[in-house]
Order: structure tokens, then C-alpha cells, then sequence
């Protein structure tokens, strides 16, 4: 997925949860959007090289999104609105092997009272379930989530628990986005019982995945499996 007019500059400031104020290149100060409800734990810091889409459309507020944020070793994903197209790219070219066999792609798929981020159907028309994370934060060179307390996660994965238990297919997808890490684990102390309740899911037969990504300043896609490290009960 290729990052539209990327431009490249430092950030001084988050705030406000949903803004930033960065200094690009040509030393022009400026507020841009931030795609992310989460703390950004290990994500910015002030100094950090950033890359920022640009789209000239009189309707937006903001004409500067923050796309990428840089450590000094890799670059790290941030907006979390590209999360599902590049799934959704990853998807189409098979990359994500345990979904090979899913054909029919339905993004935003509404079931009963739950909206989810993928059904997928085979060319027996089974269907599979899919929720979508994305990941940023990193303790201990892994990457973990949530990286604040995620009520609306909970709800997720007692979705995806509930549709295992009727005997469909369901899975959960971490996409992350940052190069510096070697594996996913599972135990998060920042949110317990999102911990507790990923086990149950694993547990009841809810296919629990982590792939990573390939980042540059203009493009971002995934590319390879992550190992899962679950704790020990």
C-alpha cells in the first residue's frame, strides 16, 4: 500500500489525543490529524522522524495525516484507519497463508448486533469470521496489545468467542507494524483482561494470528508471520 504524497519532517508535540504539531523539511511548522486512539505508548517521542500523507481537499480540516513515525531503527505504522486495506491487499495476494483458501472477500461485515472487520468464503462457501488490530507497541523487543485499556477490544474477542462456540470459524489478525520486534506476546499487563479473555479465545478454537510489516517512508505492506508467545496457565 503506497502512502499518498508522502512528506517528511520531526514531531515536537502530540496532544489532544487526535493532533500533532511536526516541522517539516522546509522548517514550515504545522498541526496535522493523528489516525489513533491509543497512547502511542513507544511510538513518538519528541525529535522523531515522521512521514505525513497530503490531500488537498478544502473539506478537511487538516491537510497533513501522520502515516509513519521513526525510532531510529525502524519505521512504525501508526494510522490505524490503513490497517484493513492493507489486510485487505494482503488478502488478494495470499499472503496471509493460513487464508489462502478464502476466495470471497466481504469487508465491514455486519452479524446480528456485531459489525466485523472481514467474512471470508471458500469455494465451498464456508465462511470465516475476522477481526483486525493493529499493533504498535513494544516492550522487551515484542509487540503487544492493547497499548491502553480497550473496552471495545473485550467486546471483540467475546464476539469472536461466542462465534466459535456456534460452531463457526472465526480468527483474530494482529498486523504489526513495526520492523524492531521478533515475535507477538500474548501477556500484556496494561489491559488484564484483554490477556485473559485472548486466552479463552485460543482456548475455544478462535484462530489467533500476528504478522508483520515491511515499512519505507512511502509504502507499508505485510509480509511475513510473527511466532505468538502465550502465557503459561
Amino acid at each position: 500500500m503506497e502512502i499518498e504524497n508522502p512528506q517528511t519532517g520531526i514531531i515536537t508535540k502530540r496532544y489532544k489525543r487526535f493532533l500533532a504539531d511536526v516541522i517539516f523539511e522546509n522548517d514550515h511548522k504545522q498541526t496535522i490529524y493523528v489516525p489513533n486512539t491509543g497512547s502511542m505508548e513507544s511510538c513518538w517521542a519528541e525529535g522523531w522522524k515522521i512521514v505525513a500523507s497530503f490531500k488537498d481537499d478544502p473539506k478537511r480540516k487538516y491537510a497533513h495525516t501522520l502515516e509513519l513515525t521513526h525510532n531510529g531503527e525502524t519505521w512504525i505504522g501508526v494510522n490505524t484507519n490503513k490497517t484493513n486495506d492493507l489486510v485487505y491487499e494482503a488478502l488478494k495476494n495470499k499472503t496471509i497463508t493460513e487464508l489462502k483458501e478464502y476466495e470471497n472477500i466481504t469487508r465491514e461485515y455486519k452479524i446480528g448486533k456485531s459489525r466485523l472487520d472481514f467474512k471470508l468464503e471458500n469455494s465451498k462457501n464456508e465462511p470465516f469470521y475476522l477481526e483486525v488490530k493493529n499493533v504498535t507497541l513494544k516492550k522487551d523487543g515484542a509487540a503487544l496489545f492493547p497499548d491502553s485499556i480497550s473496552t471495545r477490544g473485550h467486546k471483540h474477542l467475546r464476539e469472536l468467542i461466542g462465534l466459535v462456540e456456534k460452531k463457526q470459524r472465526a480468527g483474530l489478525l494482529f498486523v504489526v507494524q513495526r520492523e524492531d520486534v521478533q515475535e507477538f506476546n500474548a501477556f500484556n499487563p496494561i489491559d488484564s483482561t484483554y490477556t485473559e479473555l485472548l486466552y479463552e479465545a485460543k482456548k475455544k478454537g478462535v484462530i489467533i494470528l500476528a504478522y508483520q510489516c515491511q515499512l519505507h517512508k512511502d509504502k507499508i505492506s505485510i509480509y511475513q508471520k510473527l511466532p505468538i508467545i502465550f502465557p503459561k496457565k
